[in-house]
């Protein structure tokens, strides 16, 4: 599977309530769907869980999942400290596998979703420009 997008969600669950990957496998099994779409979950404390192992093609981006990666930030539109730190970390070693994979939030692949609620383009930008340093 060639990965050429890394898409960041949020979980849109109320701000500050912890929530788990098995939570989410829950509520996605519930609607029917083949268990948990994303390949990781970022908690509160920044843990950073496993959902749909990387050899399964995620379910969170469609048209989009059969090349890329998905993370799920727990939350609505504010995320701490440890989360971003977590989201950093993965992101960068995602990167260092696939270099040329975009870092994307879900709203850049559907302008009908606000997910996740920030912009994850500027914030990567961000990201890129302080290793440079």
């Amino acid at each position: 599977m060639k990965i050429t997008k890394i898409v960041v969600h949020c979980s849109d669950t109320p701000n500050g309530r912890e929530t788990s990957a098995e939570d989410i496998h829950r509520w996605h099994s519930e609607q029917g769907w083949d268990g948990i779409g994303y390949h990781h979950v970022v908690k509160l404390d920044g843990e950073i869980e496993a959902g749909r192992p990387m050899y399964w093609q995620g379910a969170h981006a469609d048209p989009f999942n059969k090349n890329s990666i998905g993370i799920c930030l727990v939350g609505r539109d504010e995320f701490n400290a440890d989360q971003m730190r977590a989201l950093e970390g993965l992101v960068l070693s995602y990167k260092a596998e696939y270099p040329d994979a975009q870092v994307l939030g879900h709203c850049d692949l559907n302008p009908a979703k606000t997910c996740p609620n920030f912009d994850v383009k500027a914030w990567w930008a961000g990201v890129k420009n302080r290793s440079l340093d």
